[in-house]
């Protein structure tokens, strides 16, 4: 074997090694103040026993940017029930009667946005774009402080990109060098919030060998995930 070849294998176990922690280790990558993106739809691909963990610890002061807060007992809903979130970007807060309490009560910032719109920008931001335009909320309270654009005459907001600190996505199969899978509608956001922070960290249900994914079936890349929750 070639020296070279040698070392490229040791690097590579010795990365996709690095890239198995705990979930306390995991938690351990989150503090106070963050901005934190949290895959799922209604609780559907929430990372659960992360976001358990930073219940129990009660990390706070979070910027959390998700498609919605679920339900008060239910994944990124708790937080939200805990009182560790000060700021919210979502899309809506309907089935959470503490988010909207929160919000009324002036303790919880919320801004809300078309769903398809957060989709757009959370993808913005990890593909290193300014911004998207759209006339999806013209006229409406959506477009309150947002710049306008004129194209070939016609008007559109320019949505900026959304970007956090942390990812925490969930999944149904990680392989060793955290190459995802996702089954059903617990893709939602996770892939686009994969490419729009800055760590990003995976609680898969199952963890296959590498190889042992088709590359087909890969709906993230391994190269976007830094760690892979192993239970």
């Amino acid at each position: 074997m070639q020296p070279k070849y040698a070392l490229y294998i040791i690097l590579k176990i010795v990365t996709t090694m690095n890239k198995f922690v705990s979930v306390k280790q995991a938690a351990d990558k989150i503090h106070d103040g963050m901005t934190v993106m949290v895959g799922g739809f209604l609780g559907v691909g929430n990372p659960i026993a992360l976001i358990d963990e930073l219940v129990a610890r009660g990390v706070k002061d979070l910027t959390i940017i998700c498609n919605d807060t679920a339900y008060p007992e239910v994944g990124v809903g708790k937080l939200i029930t805990n009182h560790q979130v000060k700021e919210l970007i979502a899309t809506h807060i309907g089935t959470n009667n503490n988010t909207i309490d929160q919000m009324n009560a002036g303790t919880l910032k919320v801004t809300l946005q078309p769903q398809g719109t957060l989709a757009e920008q959370i993808r913005a931001a990890g593909a290193g774009l300014g911004g998207v335009l759209t006339q999806t909320g013209l006229g409406t309270v959506v477009e309150n402080g947002k710049q306008k654009i004129t194209v070939d005459g016609k008007e559109y907001l320019l949505e900026k990109p959304v970007h956090a600190d942390v990812a925490i996505i969930g999944a149904n199969i990680a392989d060793e060098e955290g190459n995802l899978v996702y089954k059903g509608t617990s893709q939602n956001f996770c892939p686009m919030m994969a490419t729009a922070a800055d760590t990003v960290i995976v609680e898969p249900q199952e963890i296959v060998p590498t190889g042992s994914i088709a590359p087909e079936n890969v709906k993230t890349p391994g190269i976007f995930v830094d760690f892979i929750i192993k239970k």
